[in-house]
């Protein structure tokens, strides 16, 4: 019994590294974005403040398993096509078709304005892609705002827009939790966040707080036809200004999500050549 009782603790340390492991190929991965379309292993190194050497052999394992590509010259890595498709063909067409890419593209050339796209893992919300605007924001973290960061759900506006999409009565049993589980410094009046997410499953949208450890506001709506339990929400994110019409930014919001969505027409109805009458007769006659 004794000798068992050893093992434990280095069952659970391997545990820990693998997720750790895990946790570090999902940064490389999110490290590279428009402003980052290439990385030097350095260039991780001082992003995540890892070890060069355990980088460097991450970073040539998804180079190996087709993830990364690297430049022979520059020595530089990149995504490779996999890393873009994997996961993708069961996707939502909005994400799968390449619909929210554009939507995006969109919204950030129309207003020059940071634009986020969020999900909901467990009790908080992720920022699950990043766009930087023009304009820097001021955050709290050292990296600022990026893809990836989460917080808790109650802890941004763009929080309770995904809390809305829970039905009740489990809706109220996790802002109870929630408010139960808050530092001192952050717990609320139930009834006035309960409110806030009941307009918001009532108007699909929110203007308010992004949290984040920034200073800035948020105007987000959610997508259509998401999956079941898997919201996802875009928005503006801005520092207050009085240049900023909070408004309009719902109007050119809700417009270009309406656009985007149809113009994201299904697949034109085709033959399959396999099961054509034409091309039986041809496999016939070749054969025949």
């Amino acid at each position: 019994m004794a000798l068992i009782e050893s093992h434990k603790p280095r069952v659970a340390k391997t545990e820990s590294n693998k997720a750790k492991i895990a946790k570090r190929v999902v940064e490389v991965l999110e490290f590279f974005d428009e402003d980052h379309p290439q990385a030097t292993v350095m260039d991780i190194v001082r992003r995540f403040d890892r070890p060069q050497s355990s980088t460097s052999e991450l970073l040539s394992s998804l180079v190996d398993l087709g993830l990364l590509h690297k430049d022979p010259g520059s020595r530089a890595y990149s995504p490779t096509p996999r890393a873009a498709m994997l996961g993708a063909a069961i996707q939502p067409r909005m994400v799968r078709d390449g619909v929210l890419n554009g939507l995006i593209d969109r919204l950030s050339a129309q207003t020059g304005l940071g634009i986020a796209v969020f999900g909901m893992v467990g009790l908080n919300i992720q920022i699950v892609h990043w766009r930087a605007g023009k304009k820097a924001l001021r955050t709290s973290a050292n990296n600022g705002l990026a893809g990836g960061r989460q917080e808790r759900l109650t802890d941004s506006a763009a929080g309770l827009l995904m809390l809305s999409t829970v039905q009740q009565p489990r809706r109220d049993g996790l802002i109870r939790r929630l408010n139960a589980e808050a530092p001192q410094e952050r717990k609320f009046v139930f009834a006035d966040v309960a409110g806030q997410v009941q307009r918001c499953r009532d108007e699909g949208h929110i203007n308010g707080f992004a949290g984040f450890g920034s200073i800035a506001d948020v105007t987000a709506m959610l997508l259509p036809h998401m999956p079941d339990g898997q919201p996802l929400a875009i928005g503006f994110v801005y520092e207050p200004s009085d240049q900023i019409d909070a408004a309009g930014l719902q109007r050119t919001l809700s417009e270009a999500v309406r656009r985007s969505v149809e113009e994201q027409s299904p697949a034109a109805s085709v033959q399959p050549i396999f099961e054509s009458a034409s091309w039986q007769g041809a496999l016939e006659v070749k054969h025949g």
